[in-house]
């Protein structure tokens, strides 16, 4: 029985190192997603923020207008 069980695990090496590599690739992957991530939300928070200082600047021109 322990023979029939051992011949279903995979020992080879090759493929640990395989899957390790393409583990390391993977979390990389997600870190420099991740970045991305804070990066656009940041910009759209930068780009909010100026949408609503333009805005705020065009009513108060409006309100400065002679009726």
């Amino acid at each position: 029985m322990a023979k029939a069980l051992l011949g279903h695990v995979n020992s080879d090496v090759r493929t640990t190192a395989v899957l390790t590599a393409e583990n390391r690739r993977l979390r990389r992957r997600v870190e420099d997603l991740e970045a991305l991530v804070l990066r656009l939300q940041a910009d759209n928070d930068r780009l909010a923020a100026a949408e609503r200082d333009a805005r705020d600047a065009a009513l108060v021109s409006e309100d400065l207008q002679p009726a």
